[in-house]
């Protein structure tokens, strides 16, 4: 089966000889030119997407309304280093991390 494809296919124009420097251009200035769409359409918006939520958890204050990472609601009411204390409701407070911090509410 592979050889009648092989077959098939028409003969190189220099009978097999390789095609030189041309062939290397012709395979990397598209190469190049994915790489660029690739890091403009994803790597750039997801880094500058990444930079907002750092931000955002880093002037976190007492009194913000947040949703985690997993879904909970609370109120801030203490931020000490990577720890923060919400409560979730009355009497009820827990301990998360600041890295579990998804969104914060106004």
């Amino acid at each position: 089966m592979i050889d009648w494809v092989i077959s098939m296919a028409p003969p190189s124009p220099d009978g097999g000889q390789s095609q030189g420097p041309g062939m290397f251009l012709s395979f990397i200035v598209p190469m190049i030119f994915v790489g660029l769409i690739f890091y403009f359409v994803l790597i750039k918006p997801q880094k500058k997407q990444h930079q907002e939520v750092q931000k955002m958890r880093d002037n976190l204050e007492e009194g913000a309304n947040i949703i985690t990472t997993g879904g909970i609601h609370g109120t801030v009411k203490k931020v000490k280093d990577d720890i923060v204390t919400l409560q979730i409701a009355d009497n009820v407070r827990i301990k998360i991390n600041r890295a579990s911090i998804g969104t914060v509410k106004n």
